[in-house]
């Protein structure tokens, strides 16, 4: 398979943020239809959507391993040998050893080889309503820690999320119930209202057919407790408190 055409359709899926796992053959031994450096691209359902790394027989393992990797974030090395050498080891499919998932080869060629399975997730989307100074602070705030930052003045409905979704709403005054409306609708890990409870309670009063689980889920005040003031304080706790809810799921995202 050209590496163009691997390269075009790892472009495609960045641009639309979707996850895949890029396998790479790293080492065979024995007679082996696939030779280190070839490559394929796979889906979040195992299919492969470009590439080629060998017969029929490694794709099952394959497929596994991409949907495991792309399931909790964390490579995978896989080692495929044939029946004779498994049993010569003491070797069977599905264990562990020495850091590499066994998988048996059932190539007639009885070749054995190692392929790196490695996701790739597409990155965190911040979305921040509002164009208050808080808004713009933490937009500022948070453009050094990987997230895709989408800053809108407007209460938009937002598509639905292909990676982890954060949501603050910023608004301060200016179109907050329509924000909160939309932040609640985005299908986000995280929402933030930059306002006191009081507000916000008022807020939910007026909210028609909002789930109770779904307003007990956002966090206002946003950030947080710091004693925060400023708007770059508040903005600093609002990212802290992202930050938090980035990592407790351990993904590498």
């Amino acid at each position: 398979m050209p590496s163009d055409t691997l390269d075009a359709a790892i472009r495609r899926l960045g641009d639309a943020r979707q996850p895949y796992a890029l396998a790479t053959v790293i080492r065979t031994v024995g007679t082996t239809s696939a030779k280190p450096g070839a490559r394929a691209l796979l889906l979040d359902d195992g299919t492969i959507a470009e590439g080629w790394i060998g017969g029929g027989c490694v794709h099952a393992a394959m497929a596994r391993a991409a949907r495991a990797a792309l399931a909790d974030g964390e490579p995978r090395l896989i080692s495929l040998q044939p029946d004779e050498e498994l049993s010569a080891r003491g070797l069977s499919p599905g264990q562990t050893h020495e850091g590499r998932d066994i998988a048996r080869n059932g190539c007639p060629s009885k070749g054995a080889m190692e392929i790196f399975v490695e996701p790739v997730l597409p990155r965190p989307e911040l979305v921040i309503f509002g164009a208050s100074p808080v808004a713009r602070a933490l937009e500022t705030l948070a453009a050094p820690f990987g997230l895709d930052i989408t800053a809108t003045d407007s209460a938009t409905a937002l598509p639905a999320p292909t990676t982890r979704r954060m949501v603050v709403v910023a608004t301060q005054g200016r179109g907050d119930l329509d924000a909160l409306r939309a932040a609640l609708d985005s299908g986000a890990d995280y929402i933030g209202f930059v306002a006191s409870r009081r507000k916000f309670a008022a807020l939910c009063a007026r909210l028609d057919n909002a789930e109770p689980e779904a307003l007990a889920r956002v966090h206002s005040p946003a950030g947080l407790a710091i004693d925060a003031v400023t708007p770059q304080e508040i903005a600093l706790s609002i990212l802290a408190q992202i930050v938090q809810t980035r990592r407790s799921g351990q993904r590498r995202t």
